[in-house]
């Protein structure tokens, strides 16, 4: 092997530092170090990996192709070193879970506190990753365990729908529409609209519901997450629609939920690569979701 570990370090920490000396303290080795084994990498891979232009560094296009591939190598190699440590302090294992941004904000985390002090020798690692990332994050092994709110399609996961939803209303405190029991896509089109952006999953969603029942997109403001939806409610921008799970039952300080007359349906769907079989970990926490989910 003619670029071997030690010299991917080596030019991994000059590419971040920018230098020679930086790359130097990162490592904790001297600086003619460095600049020897960058000038014996460059030498056995026939490549020109920098030029020095007016005594400053510059990586060569080629080093920055050699640096992605570097950095996704090294990115697998920190999932290696906290997998063995955790197999040395923590011999029950980690549990790694993914889902849609709304789902972390009032659906999920009462089930992660019960799952960690059902199992407290279980470490939980929590992430919200989008629909259109959530097929990289399971089958690279970011995660082990998704949950979606919206539905996924691909050949190499297993999908699991297990809760049904629907999309409601938010209105400030003191607004006219918060006396409505119900609100329709119409009488809250006669305000200014918070509404998700059309080009991803939820705004594409929402269109359809508008162009069904005859009502003209007009947003006043465009999101792409729920949680600045109901920061701009609060504020008095106007009104919005959002998913249930991110308001929860409470609702958000200042504002008020009421659903919508037209039915705009939501599937949550647990997710995970075709390749790999579920933890015992990964099991009990989807018993504990599905029970969270049916009360």
């Amino acid at each position: 092997m003619r670029f071997k570990l030690r010299q991917m370090e080596v030019f991994r920490a000059v590419m971040l530092t920018g230098s020679m000396n930086g790359a130097a303290s990162l490592l904790c080795i001297s600086q003619p170090a460095v600049s020897r084994l960058i000038a014996y990498t460059e030498q056995s891979l026939g490549l020109k990996l920098f030029e020095r232009v007016k005594g400053k560094l510059h990586p060569t296009p080629e080093a920055q192709l050699l640096y992605e591939e570097v950095g996704s190598l090294f990115e697998e190699a920190s999932r290696i070193d906290e997998f063995a440590r955790d197999l040395a302090t923590n011999p029950q294992g980690t549990l790694k879970l993914c889902s849609s941004p709304s789902l972390a904000l009032n659906f999920l985390p009462p089930v992660a506190a019960a799952f960690l002090k059902a199992h407290p020798q279980i470490r939980l690692t929590m992430r919200t990753t989008l629909l259109a990332d959530m097929a990289l994050e399971l089958l690279g092994r970011k995660a082990e365990l998704a949950v979606s709110v919206l539905p996924i399609e691909h050949p190499n996961l297993v999908v699991e729908p297990f809760a049904q939803g629907r999309m409601v209303c938010i209105v400030p405190d003191g607004h006219p529409l918060a006396a409505s029991s119900v609100i329709g896509l119409a009488e809250a089109a006669a305000y200014p609209l918070v509404l998700y952006a059309r080009q991803i999953p939820f705004g594409q969603l929402l269109a359809a519901a508008f162009e069904q029942a005859g009502v003209e997109w007009r947003a006043r403001a465009d999101i792409e997450r729920a949680e600045l939806a109901c920061a701009l409610v609060r504020a008095g921008v106007g009104v919005a629609i959002v998913d249930q799970f991110s308001v929860g039952s409470a609702g958000w300080p200042g504002t008020v939920v009421r659903p919508l007359r037209e039915n705009i349906p939501l599937t949550l769907s647990l997710v995970r690569s075709r390749f790999d079989m579920p933890s015992r970990q990964a099991q009990a926490f989807v018993a504990m979701l599905k029970s969270h989910a049916a009360r």
